[in-house]
């Protein structure tokens, strides 16, 4: 699911993909909820906050409202350089190393929480967890050409109702019935996104009463084996 691309892709790789990375998107933003009371991912909310606070002229909470925009976008485009690079070089697994860089930094962030106690702990959250996220949206839109999102259900949602209206127009003859598999598949494909991340959320609120920032060293890692089986399992196919 993180090797295939383009031609070579199909509907269970892409469901893979958005099942796997939208409960990690899921249990990330609702653990920075539970610790700050925002989502280090919704740009959607985090500009609507921007915007607050400029109204009124709250300088310091608008920058830093600002910053995590910024370092979202600083994430995307960070991973979309490292792709373009690997693509030139033919290289197939790099959207495998980008997931393993993403676990890395889980891995890292959770240490340095739990063990050296920063000063504004869930600044730093908040900010590491953006570009991360920007980091792993660009990895998810890029090998499925825009055909997933995980790290925010809004467009998914969206997705969800448009299938909806255009299976509920070949029940009514509107559409034509041949096209009914393709509508069953993208819906497919977006519920089980959109459960994913409810899912995650679930599991990501458990895990840190239980496990502390320790849970982001536990998400770090499993990211990190996902993106090494992936890059086993083609090299075994080859």
């Amino acid at each position: 699911m993180l090797i295939s691309t383009e031609d070579l892709r199909n509907n269970l790789a892409d469901r893979k993909l958005a099942c796997t990375l939208a409960a990690v998107a899921g249990a990330l933003n609702t653990a920075a909820f539970e610790v700050v009371g925002f989502f280090s991912a919704n740009m959607t909310g985090n500009v609507s906050s921007l915007s607050d606070h400029l109204a009124k002229a709250s300088l310091a909470p608008g920058i830093f409202f600002l910053s995590v925009i910024c370092i979202f976008i600083a994430g995307s485009a960070f991973s979309a350089l490292l792709i373009n690079a690997g693509r030139r070089r033919k290289m197939r697994t790099v959207y495998a190393v980008n997931i393993i860089l993403e676990g890395g930094g889980l891995v890292l962030l959770g240490m340095v929480e739990s063990w050296m106690n920063p000063a504004s702990p869930g600044v730093l959250l908040i900010l590491c967890l953006s570009f991360l996220m920007g980091l792993q949206n660009a990895v998810v839109t890029r090998i499925s050409n825009a055909r997933v999102r995980t790290t925010h259900v809004s467009g998914t949602s969206t997705d969800i109702g448009i299938e909806l209206a255009m299976l509920f127009d070949v029940l009514r003859r509107k559409e034509s019935p041949k096209d009914a598999p393709i509508y069953l598949e993208r819906l497919g494909l977006h519920a089980f996104t959109l459960l994913s991340f409810l899912a995650g959320g679930v599991a990501g609120i458990w895990l840190f009463h239980l496990l502390g920032y320790g849970f982001l060293i536990f998400i770090g890692t499993g990211v990190i084996l996902l993106a090494l089986h992936n890059m086993r399992h083609k090299h075994q196919a080859e």
